[in-house]
């Protein structure tokens, strides 16, 4: 009787063991991100002086595919690894960032090969499409009487640039 009574009590036991791990197999505490794994986190950007240039912090956190390549190399490496509510901070140089500033990223435009109205001011963006189907981001630098000149470079050319990463999510 007692053993049918400790048989009774200790199968419960063991499976309770055994399922609970199945059960929270499906949560992310304690999961790594990893290539392929659609994360959202939450990202400070600074400068090298250590100006803070933006967050999502607050707002929308970032959603992208680890390693899919849709954003700094060394930005979804940082991901690698990281828990759910973990932090990492990584310094990524101008080079493997968005380059060094380059002068030849500079044009002039006459204002006969702007759309007609158009009237730029110095910091308007503007936006040209090349042969390939490219879309150029320029910012006004210059304006005249008969022409305009524009900057192609990232406004974060040349910078060494400061990511704190939080992970939120791996989806």
């Amino acid at each position: 009787m007692l053993k049918n009574r400790i048989f009774n009590l200790l199968i419960p036991a063991l499976l309770l063991c055994l399922l609970l791990p199945v059960l929270f197999s499906g949560c992310n505490s304690g999961q790594a991100a990893k290539t392929g794994d659609t994360v959202q986190v939450d990202y400070t950007l600074f400068l090298s002086d250590g100006t803070e240039y933006e967050t999502s912090v607050g707002g929308q956190p970032l959603e992208f595919v680890i390693g899919e390549g849709r954003l700094l190399e060394l930005f979804e490496g940082a991901v690698i690894g990281l828990e759910p509510g973990q932090t990492r901070t990584v310094d990524i140089a101008a080079e493997d960032a968005y380059g060094e500033h380059r002068e030849d990223l500079i044009f002039t435009l006459s204002r006969e090969q702007l759309e007609e109205g158009f009237d730029p001011k110095v910091g308007d963006t503007v936006y040209s499409q090349d042969e390939s189907g490219y879309t150029w981001t320029m910012v006004v630098v210059a304006v005249s009487e008969t022409d305009i000149t524009v900057d192609a470079n990232s406004p974060l050319a040349g910078e060494d640039l400061t990511f704190e990463i939080t992970l939120i999510k791996i989806i």
